[in-house]
């Protein structure tokens, strides 16, 4: 029996201690998928069949449900009718059960290709593949070749450029494959034990956040992690020197002005407002609007000029102050499967008419209305005056405010 699959022993590289409670305790809290999450299943599963359709002729070999015996068995019956190519072909080996996306044989060499939902080739990447191209070694037939097959970021809907790109990693994984038995070992065994004892550090962020980070986290406020946008590399190198609070942080080091502001307004418990404040907001002139977006994107773009992970503005919110002190509200949401950009772009405009100025938070809500006047020239002019009226409260908030309540990099998100 397998201990190993492929995918854990890509979590196992990650932290043996995720690999330990993934395993363990697989109805955890914590590795529950939410809806968003599935969502990002489903787009994977729709790359991998989108994948497949590149290689005519290929055999299917994925019995239902996923027996593993059956699958290996269906796969020896496949390369047994000198299938050429094999989609989802299953090898056990050494402990380790992985199934290949696509295995092609063609003039005497085989060819293992991964098929990935990004845009580029990344760090586990390789690791993924190695672990592979090991089992499918140690099964009789080492790959010649072993490839990522990846979404082309200069794609664009409906039919500019190929949808996908084949990159070359032979060298990688064959400069990480003598790695692989030392690795099989070390995670075989900590399966075996007791909850390994590893320490928190860059791979609890690296490649993907660890669902388990409260549980190996500390739960302080004045955490090196809560400096003012500190970020996973700098938190970590100042763990690395034996600093874990802001307050162990020497008198000597060089800091942002936003993170000294932060120090003195959790010292003094209270708002720190700089005097400059009132000077960064005179060119927010009434009446103000406030506008925000909601996005979505897809891995396999669907809308006019959408690049593989672009993002599509299908939401907006917009609040505009009025003479008597309230506030107007327009929202608006895309429903059903058809674009919406051009019926959002003439609803927001029509909104944000009579507003002088208005406000964002971040360079986000620019960056898309600049997207949906490319996108829709006839509204270029009107959509650039749009953009003229925006004005951005992050460096304000940035540059002269500091609240305890902020708690470091939140506050880069706190209005």
């Amino acid at each position: 029996m397998a201990h190993l699959t492929k995918s854990l022993f890509v979590t196992g590289c990650q932290c043996p201690k995720l690999l330990w409670w993934t395993v363990r305790e697989p109805l955890a809290e914590e590795l529950q998928p939410d809806k968003v999450l599935l969502d990002r299943f489903d787009q994977g599963r729709v790359v991998g069949e989108l994948a497949r359709e590149r290689f005519p002729g290929g055999v299917l070999v994925l019995p239902q449900p996923r027996d593993r015996a059956a699958w290996c068995d269906a796969t020896r019956s496949a390369l047994g009718a000198e299938a050429p190519i094999i989609f989802e072909a299953a090898f056990q080996a050494n402990g380790v059960f992985a199934a290949i996306d696509v295995l092609h044989k063609a003039d005497g060499a085989t060819t293992l290709i991964e098929a990935k939902s990004s845009t580029s080739v990344k760090d586990e990447h390789i690791a993924d593949a190695a672990i592979q191209a090991w089992v499918l070694t140690h099964s009789g037939m080492p790959p010649d070749r072993v490839e990522i097959m990846h979404l082309n970021r200069d794609y664009r809907h409906p039919d500019q450029g190929d949808l996908f790109v084949r990159a070359d990693i032979t060298e990688h994984v064959l400069d990480y494959m003598p790695s692989v038995p030392a690795r099989v070992d070390e995670l075989t065994r900590a399966l075996d034990g007791d909850l390994p004892d590893h320490p928190i550090g860059l791979q609890c962020y690296e490649p993907r956040e660890c669902p388990f980070m409260k549980r190996c986290w500390p739960h302080d406020p004045d955490h090196i992690s809560t400096l003012y946008l500190n970020g996973p590399k700098k938190t970590v190198a100042y763990m690395a020197r034996g600093i874990h609070s802001i307050w162990e942080i020497p008198a000597g080091q060089k800091l942002p002005p936003a993170a000294q502001r932060q120090l003195r307004a959790l010292e003094e418990n209270r708002l720190i407002v700089e005097p400059g404040l009132a000077r960064a907001l005179e060119p927010f002139e009434s009446p103000l609007g406030y506008l925000d977006f909601e996005t979505i994107s897809r891995a396999v773009p669907v809308w006019e000029g959408l690049a593989p992970w672009g993002q599509a503005t299908a939401q907006f919110s917009y609040h505009e102050e009025q003479p008597d002190g309230s506030y107007s509200h327009v929202g608006w949401l895309a429903e059903g499967p058809g674009d919406p950009r051009r019926e959002l772009a003439e609803a927001m405009l029509a909104a944000t008419k009579h507003a002088r100025r208005i406000v964002m938070y971040s360079s986000f809500e620019r960056t898309r209305i600049k997207e949906l006047a490319e996108l829709l020239p006839d509204l270029a002019g009107p959509l650039g005056e749009l953009v003229e009226k925006l004005v951005d409260l992050l460096p304000v908030v940035r540059n002269h405010v500091y609240h305890p309540g902020f708690m470091g990099d939140s506050a880069s998100s706190t209005c």
